[in-house]
């Protein structure tokens, strides 16, 4: 599995978490680094940062890819739906918070979310109404 890293670098222990959530090996993190100007349009920005990434098409279409988002929401959107366009569906995200009382702050992976399943649940309460 790849692991494309838009935020803080991924530590040993997350990486971990994330073969133990997933229960597959990652084999590759990539991190991509995510420096908007706010003066551009977010849309050729985020295009051009996708583009830059060392994947084929085949690649983002049939390899099991999971996404660690940027932080600023903005980004992230955009960020979405230009990687839907590329993949054909919607990537899993981890999610990492603050571990409890942790000192130092350190932070875990505590879950994966599956958007594709969430946009696809959310379709069917569209057909109930």
């Amino acid at each position: 599995m790849i692991l494309l890293n838009f935020a803080h670098p991924i530590t040993e222990h997350q990486r971990k978490e994330v073969e133990l959530l997933t229960q597959q090996n990652l084999e590759r993190v990539m991190d991509i680094q995510v420096q908007l100007d706010n003066a551009l349009p977010y849309a050729e920005q985020i295009y051009r940062l996708v583009s830059d990434i060392p994947l084929d098409a085949q690649q983002w279409q049939t390899e099991a890819i999971l996404i660690n988002p940027p932080a600023y929401n903005y980004a992230a959107l955009t960020l979405f739906a230009e990687l839907h366009g590329k993949m054909g569906y919607f990537p899993s995200i981890i999610r990492i918070r603050p571990a409890e009382e942790s000192v130092p702050t350190r932070f875990e992976v505590c879950e994966i979310i599956n958007l594709q399943v969430v946009r696809d649940a959310a379709r069917e309460t569209r057909k109930s109404i």
